[in-house]
């Protein structure tokens, strides 16, 4: 069985699988009177020819070292995902496609107060809250075509 250590997320690191979601050190511009920084398109939802979904989504949590067997993606849009009410981290597993496989699997440790957008065809693992359930609010495609494949993988035991 293979080990890896999840490592801490930044946006250099995470650049092949997408983009981070949190707020750049200054905003773009201040609205609503001067009240509220807009911290503006920091991803883009890929959708072909389906249309941008918002779904809440409920996750049982795992814990650490976390044995990871399954792997999926959406080839016909990206999927973000920005934890509700979390107060810890939480696991992002992502992949290199290998010719329509999932290559070697990489794991991040999110802050509890960022998500990601996973771009169209980035293999990633399950939801993956650590010790507590969590919801998460999800940004992503619905549509005709086949936009799930999902893909065993053999077991990868991800550590901290």
């Amino acid at each position: 069985m293979t080990t890896i250590t999840a490592r801490p997320i930044s946006a250099t690191a995470f650049a092949p699988f997408g983009d981070l979601l949190t707020p750049r050190a200054a905003p773009d511009r201040m609205i609503n009177a001067g009240r509220c920084e807009r911290h503006h398109a920091l991803a883009t939802v890929q959708r072909g020819e389906g249309e941008a979904i918002i779904s809440l989504f409920r996750s049982q949590p795992v814990s650490l070292p976390y044995v990871c067997t399954l792997l999926e993606r959406h080839p016909l849009g990206s999927q973000a995902f920005m934890p509700l009410r979390l107060s810890g981290p939480w696991l992002s597993v992502v992949a290199p496609d290998h010719d329509g496989r999932p290559g070697a699997p990489l794991a991040f440790l999110v802050p509890a107060d960022m998500g990601v957008n996973l771009r169209a065809g980035v293999w990633h693992g399950v939801l993956t809250p650590l010790d507590h359930p969590a919801d998460f609010l999800v940004i992503d495609r619905d549509g005709p075509g086949l936009n799930l494949q999902e893909v065993a993988i053999p077991p990868v035991t991800i550590t901290a």
